[in-house]
């Protein structure tokens, strides 16, 4: 069974930080493209970010480009995602994903997420 568990949600205030995580179990991590996506209240899932098999290509949603950065350690089987300059606009509930491909187009695996809550 995959399993893809989110830590390190809370709430920050606004220009503050916080680094998620996500420990894949269940599945050959490696093999696997991963990535982020975010739901806020009332609003459509939306990608956040993608990271390749490797880790050596990534990209980034432009509402977070040059906040955000993903990354991943396949030793440890964890993808992370560091948020920098927070704005209330990023509260939202966060999810790890699984995509044989790159950049994610239809990911295989979600994890139950985590929610982040950004204050003015």
């Amino acid at each position: 069974q995959v399993l893809l568990v989110e830590h390190g949600g809370g709430l920050v205030q606004a220009g503050g930080s916080l680094r998620l995580s996500c420990t894949a179990s269940g599945m050959s991590f490696s093999d696997y493209a991963m990535g982020w996506f975010r739901q806020a209240p009332g609003k459509e899932r939306e990608w956040v970010a993608s990271i390749n098999r490797s880790g050596g290509i990534s990209q980034h949603a432009y509402a977070v480009k040059g906040r955000f950065t993903i990354s991943r350690d396949n030793a440890k089987n964890e993808v992370y995602l560091q948020m920098a300059s927070l704005k209330p606009e990023d509260t939202a509930v966060y999810y790890c994903a699984a995509d044989q491909q790159y950049p994610l187009p239809t990911p295989d695996y979600w994890g139950q997420g985590t929610q982040v809550t950004v204050s003015s």
